[in-house]
């Protein structure tokens, strides 16, 4: 009966996603509401993580929780800390969710709704997870080596120079175009300057907290730290209000690049129990919080989209950028499908 019951549910997860992708496929004459991109992704993902995330996992990957992670076996107290599950997904989950998967479905706009829309969808199940999954198991199985490392390993000395350069080459135009991003958005802004300058000294206590007070609380913890986060948004508004406060704090753009860059340099060389970690979970509360919101948002006011499925900008005469539907569309959204920025998280700081 159990199994039945199962069966049934799935096949009918299955049903919603297939009908909801059959509308965003077909549909042209008349609006179509946004809830049936929502249907087709929660469904898309909940099968993929049911059967074929867990068919990767059992007869591809052969995962055994009995074997030691590298963090065991090389604990330092610095790079290599044993840390709890939903810390270690925070992290794994804010590193990888910054500006890109926004930034890059609103710039493939102009192709129309459906071409990112399947790409994000599908990609994501078939391609970035499974990437980032496979790569993540390499490193684990390597005592957390680098992903230059393994190709070391795998080819030869030279190979793993080069993917070496190519990595730090990819770094820097990555972090170039998304750190710009976070300094526009930032820059004579006290508000949110406050409030993203708390979340390190939330951060920091959160991560002694663990270390020396109260060892493996993490519900303590994760309440204390959205408390103060949240404290720290609203309090945002009271210096945004502050005369000397808003002025002192609204930083120009220049200002907000080197801060940004030192506090690349402190995260890397505190231990990763302090600062990284931490604060990517601590980040991990508002991105997730916000995206439940968008979802209730969208399934109780039934937005229909005012963008057509396709545009003329297919043909690459785009008013945003230049370049036809392939490959623009794949290169434009990378982060939010497949990206080899994730294999760097995957084969970095997350094992």
């Amino acid at each position: 009966m159990n199994k039945l019951v199962k069966n049934s549910v799935w096949l009918t997860v299955a049903f919603l996603g297939a009908w909801a992708y059959g509308v965003l496929a077909v549909r042209r004459d008349e609006p179509v509401n946004s809830a049936y991109i929502l249907t087709a992704a929660l469904c898309s993902y909940a099968i993929g993580f049911r059967f074929y995330s867990k068919w990767i996992a059992a007869r591809i990957l052969a995962l055994n929780d009995r074997r030691a992670t590298p963090c065991e076996v090389h604990d330092d107290g610095k790079d290599f800390v044993k840390t709890n599950k939903w810390i270690v997904f925070g992290h794994h989950f804010a590193a990888i969710s910054g500006p890109g998967p926004l930034v890059g479905p609103v710039l493939a706009a102009q192709f129309g709704y459906l071409p990112g829309a399947l790409w994000i969808l599908i990609g994501v199940v078939l391609g970035g997870a499974v990437q980032d999954f496979v790569i993540l198991f390499c490193s684990m199985r390597r005592n957390g080596k680098s992903l230059a490392q393994m190709v070391k390993e795998e080819l030869n000395t030279t190979a793993g120079v080069i993917g070496v350069i190519a990595i730090l080459a990819i770094m820097i135009i990555l972090l170039a175009v998304l750190a710009l991003v976070v300094v526009k958005a930032l820059a004579e802004s006290p508000w949110g300057v406050f409030t993203v300058g708390a979340t390190i000294p939330i951060a920091m206590l959160m991560g002694g907290y663990l270390r020396w007070w109260r060892v493996g609380k993490i519900l303590e913890v994760s309440a204390i730290g959205v408390a103060l986060l949240l404290l720290a948004v609203w309090g945002g508004k009271f210096v945004y209000a502050s005369r000397t406060w808003s002025k002192s704090l609204a930083l120009p753009e220049e200002t907000m690049a080197w801060s940004i860059i030192l506090y690349g340099f402190a995260a890397s060389v505190l231990p990763v129990w302090l600062l990284l970690a931490p604060r990517d979970y601590l980040s991990t509360f508002m991105k997730l919080g916000t995206i439940f919101a968008l979802v209730a948002g969208v399934f109780l006011v039934l937005p229909d989209l005012r963008m057509p499925a396709l545009t003329k900008f297919i043909d690459g005469s785009g008013l945003v950028f230049s370049g036809k539907l392939f490959p623009f569309c794949f290169i434009t959204i990378a982060c939010g499908a497949i990206s080899g920025f994730h294999t760097l998280i995957s084969s970095g700081t997350t094992p």
